[in-house]
């Protein structure tokens, strides 16, 4: 019946258009959420409404017509492109007969997949379950039932508020397990921000090459795959500029247009991270006919959580738009391609240029006694030349504000230059 494809479900998208977003723009996202979440888009209906109808969200004839199609075609998912209440799904699923799920449930269900550190899952679990709670009435008589035992008197707890009690405890369990988790990326981001370590991180679209960009930076092994959310925990390498000057650079979740409030406020703790890094790399897919609304996304979001360093809009995949020079709308980004290595020299001068506090070229005269002070040097800094003399050692390096201090009593008269 399913051919090569059996063992994957097939779904039918349903987009109710009440003119609120991009129709045709928000249904091909949810194509591509459907195909990351290991299911077979099969077909589309759209249907123009001045609102969502509060029963079925789309109308009588045209769930009749769901129907119909769903059951030619042997469909098993029936996918809706916006959040549904309790009572429609309740709803729809009886007069199709066919499993329903909303943009938020697929979306959750995608990043559940994908989370792989501890922090990844209990951020994914709080927002199932914060979705779930107020969603358990309507999920009909299986919820219900009497959960009384020998000993009790009265009927007992009914199952829905045996559920919404166990859910409730679970959440505040997770809620002191995150607050740890946050104690603890407070503690290493101080330490960080006292060594002077600079931070810049990558954000943006989902899907826009964040991952392989990362890679081709540090060679950090990140998976990347061309599937939306392949990646959803964020992952901090040291990257070496030109000057020689090292930043930590951090790999972060992807957004997509509508992200559900609850995964943004699971995973607050970490977009923060990400918007008070130094620098932001906003990348976006240049071959998207959606590039400027991706920007922008981005941009509104982290803005909102109250992004101060400087956002470097970075327009990746050009080789796969060679006019891109003719789209004045983007056309002040850095132009890269993470897969050729085009733009990728300049980029990285960008990042340099960027930085907060400038490297600073140095000559020092370090004592002998200073051996320790050397390394140091060499481990944190660019050594450019080395001599040894019968004063001490000379050396002319770039260092960074962390090691500045610590090498000041040693500097060459009008030794030093900005890099």
């Amino acid at each position: 019946m399913y051919e090569n494809k059996r063992e994957l479900p097939r779904a039918l998208l349903v987009e109710c258009d009440t003119g609120e977003d991009d129709a045709e723009s928000s249904l091909a996202e949810l194509y591509e959420l459907v195909r990351s979440a290991g299911a077979v888009p099969f077909g589309a209906m759209t249907q123009k409404r001045p609102s969502a109808d509060a029963a079925t969200c789309v109308g009588k004839g045209m769930v009749q017509q769901i129907a119909d199609f769903c059951e030619k075609h042997h469909i098993e998912l029936l996918i809706f492109d916006r959040e549904l209440t309790p009572t429609q799904i309740r709803n729809l699923e009886e007069d199709t007969s066919v499993r329903v799920v909303d943009r938020t449930m697929l979306i959750m269900d995608i990043f559940a997949c994908s989370a792989r550190s501890r922090e990844g899952k209990l951020q994914v679990e709080l927002a199932q379950l914060e979705y779930l709670l107020p969603r358990l009435s309507g999920r009909g008589t299986a919820l219900s039932r009497l959960g009384g035992g020998i000993g009790t008197r009265g009927p007992g707890e009914t199952k829905l508020e045996t559920d919404r009690r166990h859910i409730r405890g679970r959440i505040r369990s997770l809620q002191v397990q995150l607050e740890e988790v946050e104690k603890h990326r407070q503690q290493i981001e101080r330490r960080r921000r006292k060594d002077g370590v600079v931070t810049a991180a990558l954000v943006g679209y989902t899907n826009a090459g964040k991952s392989t960009l990362m890679n081709v930076l540090t060679d950090a092994g990140v998976l990347a795959e061309d599937r939306l959310f392949a990646t959803l925990d964020p992952t901090a390498r040291a990257l070496r500029l030109p000057n020689g000057f090292s930043v930590m650079l951090i790999d972060t979740v992807g957004l997509v247009r509508r992200l559900p409030h609850q995964l943004v406020k699971a995973f607050r703790s970490t977009l923060e991270q990400a918007a008070q890094a130094d620098i932001l790399l906003n990348v976006c897919d240049a071959s998207s006919p959606e590039a400027q609304t991706h920007l922008k996304v981005t941009s509104d979001l982290l803005t909102g959580l109250g992004c101060t360093g400087k956002m470097l809009p970075v327009l990746n995949k050009c080789d796969q738009v060679p006019g891109l020079t003719g789209l004045p709308q983007i056309g002040q980004g850095i132009r890269i391609s993470a897969k050729t290595g085009e733009g990728i020299p300049n980029l990285l001068q960008a990042i340099q240029d960027a930085l907060p506090v400038q490297v600073r070229r140095v000559q020092l005269l370090l004592p002998f006694s200073q051996s320790g002070l050397a390394a140091r040097v060499r481990e944190q800094g660019t050594v450019l030349q080395e001599k040894y003399t019968s004063e001490g050692l000379a050396l002319e390096a770039f260092v960074g504000p962390a090691l500045f201090p610590a090498v000041q009593p040693f500097l060459q008269t009008n030794s030093i230059t900005k890099a």
